[in-house]
C-alpha cells in the first residue's frame, strides 16, 4: 500500500459529496480526503422546485459542508482560483495544495449575464435566492401572463423546467386563480428532454397540453427588456409576460478555461468509462464535462449522474492506492423523476450509452413516484451530510 495520499476534490455539490464520502469508506485514516468548495452550505438542488411553490424552505434543504469532518474529510472552504493540472496544484484563498490524486468537480456556471436583460428581467430558479423571489412573485400574482424560458438548449435537470411549469400550474390551482393566470413555456431546445428520445419528448409535451400550458421550442431568446416585459427570439418572434421563471445559460467556470482544462466543447473531456482526464491522476465529473453519444447530444447533465461517475472514481482511486487495478466503469445509466403536480410524478431512467440511441423508459405519473423523489432528497439529506 502506499504512504499517505492525499485526494483532493473540488466541488461540494451532489459528485463531490459522493466522491468524498465513498472515499473515505473505501480508504484507510491514514489517506486525506479533502473536500473543497467556495460555499459554506451544500444546496441539494432537486428540491429547489419545491422551495419555487413553497413547499420547502431554504433551511429544509441546506446542510452545512462542515457535517463531513464528522466523517473524517478535511473540508475547505475558499475559491479555487488556479488549476495546474500537470504536477496537481492547486490555488484556494491564496494557498496552494498539493494532490496526489485530484478530482473536478466544480459544475456549471449559471451565466444570465449572456443574455442582454435576462438577470434584470426575471427569477432564474436554479438557484436558492432565485427560487425563493420567484416563490414571492407568484404570491403576488393574480392575474396575467407567466413565462417558463430555458436560456439556452443546453442545461442541467433537462427535466426541471418542465417540471417547475407544472408545480407553478398546481400552485395556481391550490390558489383558484389558474383561470387567471396564462402560463407558457418558451424553449431554446427543439423538444424537451430530447436526449431521451421521441417517445419521452411526446409524453412531456402531452403533460404540459393536458394542463393547457402551451410549448414554444426552438425558440432562442436573444435579449430581454425587462421595462416592456418582452422577450426577442433569435427567430424574429416576441413574446410579453408578467413574470418570467428562467433557466439561464450555463458554461464552464473561469478557472476551469482560465486553467486550459476545457476542450472543444467548451466543458471538461473524460474517459466516458473512468471519468479519467488526459492528465494522468486528474479526474472529471457531474455537470463540468461533457461525455458525447451516439446520437450527437451530450450525455445530459445531472445529479444522479454525477453520483454514480463520483462513486466509480472513488473505487478506481482507492484501488490504485492500494495497489490493486482499477476496474469500476461508469455504465451510463441514470433515471429522473419528473414532478407533475397534484403530488404525482413520472420516473423516466434506462441506458445513456446504449446506441444507435439511448434506451429510456418513461413511466406513468403516480403518488408513488412522488413518494420516491421524497424518499430521495430525505435519503440525502439525512444520511450523506
Amino acid at each position: 500500500m502506499a504512504d499517505s495520499q492525499t485526494v483532493l476534490i473540488l466541488g461540494g455539490g451532489v459528485g463531490g459529496v459522493a466522491t468524498a464520502r465513498a472515499l473515505r469508506k473505501r480508504l484507510p485514516a491514514t489517506h486525506r480526503v479533502v473536500l473543497v468548495d467556495r460555499e459554506r452550505d451544500h444546496v441539494f438542488a432537486p428540491s429547489l422546485l419545491w422551495l419555487m411553490v413553497g413547499r420547502r424552505t431554504a433551511d429544509a434543504i441546506t446542510r452545512p459542508l462542515a457535517r463531513l469532518a464528522r466523517k473524517g474529510i478535511d473540508v475547505r472552504i475558499g475559491d479555487v482560483e488556479h488549476i495546474d493540472p500537470d504536477r496537481r496544484l492547486v490555488t484556494i484563498a491564496g494557498e496552494e495544495l498539493s494532490a496526489d490524486y485530484l478530482v473536478i468537480t466544480l459544475g456549471a456556471d449559471l451565466s444570465p449575464e449572456l443574455i442582454p436583460g435576462l438577470a434584470e428581467a426575471g427569477h432564474n430558479f436554479y438557484t436558492r435566492s432565485g427560487a425563493e423571489s420567484l416563490r414571492t412573485a407568484l404570491e403576488s400574482l393574480r392575474s396575467g401572463r407567466l413565462v417558463v424560458l430555458t436560456a439556452a438548449p443546453a442545461y442541467k435537470c433537462p427535466a426541471a423546467p418542465y417540471e417547475g411549469a407544472m408545480l407553478i400550474d398546481d400552485w395556481f390551482r391550490t390558489q383558484g386563480l389558474r383561470d387567471a393566470v396564462q402560463i407558457e413555456v418558451y424553449a431554446a431546445e427543439p423538444a424537451p428532454m430530447g436526449v431521451a428520445g421521441p417517445h419521452v419528448s411526446s409524453a412531456v409535451t402531452q403533460l404540459l397540453a393536458a394542463k393547457g400550458i402551451p410549448y414554444h421550442p426552438e425558440h432562442q431568446v436573444t435579449a430581454v427588456d425587462a421595462g416592456r416585459k418582452r422577450l426577442t427570439f433569435a427567430n424574429g418572434a416576441q413574446a410579453d409576460f408578467d413574470l418570467l421563471a428562467y433557466v439561464p445559460p450555463h458554461r464552464a467556470p473561469a478557472v476551469i478555461r482560465d486553467s486550459g482544462l476545457t476542450g472543444e466543447s467548451g466543458w471538461m473531456s473524460v474517459d466516458r468509462h473512468t471519468m479519467q482526464t488526459r492528465w494522468p491522476n486528474v479526474y472529471a465529473i457531474g455537470d463540468i464535462v461533457s461525455i458525447p453519444l451516439a446520437l450527437g447530444k451530450p450525455l445530459p447533465k445531472a445529479g444522479v449522474f454525477a453520483h454514480r461517475e463520483g462513486e466509480v472514481v472513488a473505487e478506481n482511486i482507492a484501488h490504485a492506492i492500494a495497489g490493486q487495478a482499477q476496474s469500476a466503469r461508469f455504465d451510463g445509466y441514470g433515471e429522473c423523476f419528473i414532478e407533475i403536480g397534484g403530488g404525482k410524478a413520472g420516473f423516466g431512467g434506462g441506458d445513456f450509452y446504449a446506441e444507435p440511441k439511448p434506451a429510456v423508459t418513461l413511466h406513468q405519473p403516480s403518488w408513488r413516484w412522488h413518494l420516491g423523489k421524497v424518499w430521495v432528497e430525505k435519503s440525502w439529506l439525512y444520511t450523506k451530510l
